[in-house]
């Protein structure tokens, strides 16, 4: 008994002993970092609409394993979380709960994700897992309109 009470003791004044944690890193790191700001379907177009903002559509399913790597890599990682969050409306659909959305835009396979000018008009579809060296570009690559003039492979060469 009086072993445990020497121990509590030396915790105690170890805690309070140590110095204050700053605001911000006592959060974990998951809660830290910068999310992708997801909206559902209807809402995030109709926000593109009225924000004059692209919309980056991503449909993924909770069993996907696929979409879970995107998750934990790719949506991730700062440099796609900023340029998604500050250039596009980001509009997450799970496939298996909205299956009308998903057929409008023929989804076969997940991941697949479509990129949908401020109209509301489809620009193109990537099917599969996208890493973030790969989407950071593909990205840049919409939101400055170069699709319009040149295809993905010149515009990297532009790069």
């Amino acid at each position: 008994m009086k072993k445990n009470w020497m121990i509590l003791t030396a915790v105690f004044l170890f805690l309070a002993a140590a110095p204050p944690v700053p605001a911000g890193e006592k959060d974990s790191p998951k809660e830290a970092k910068q999310l992708v700001r997801w909206h559902s379907f209807d809402k995030g177009m109709a926000m593109g609409k009225k924000e004059k903002k692209k919309i980056f559509l991503n449909f993924y399913a909770d069993w996907c394993q696929y979409c879970k790597v995107m998750d934990k890599s790719t949506f991730a990682d700062s440099s796609v979380v900023n340029y998604l969050n500050e250039n596009f409306i980001a509009v997450r659909v799970n496939a298996d709960r909205d299956r009308k959305v998903a057929a409008d835009y023929q989804v076969k396979g997940l991941p697949v994700s479509w990129f949908i000018t401020e109209n509301g008009e489809n620009i193109g579809s990537q099917p599969g897992y996208i890493p973030a060296e790969t989407l950071l570009p593909l990205l840049k690559y919409i939101y400055t309109d170069s699709y319009k003039d040149m295809n993905f492979m010149q515009f990297m060469e532009k790069m």
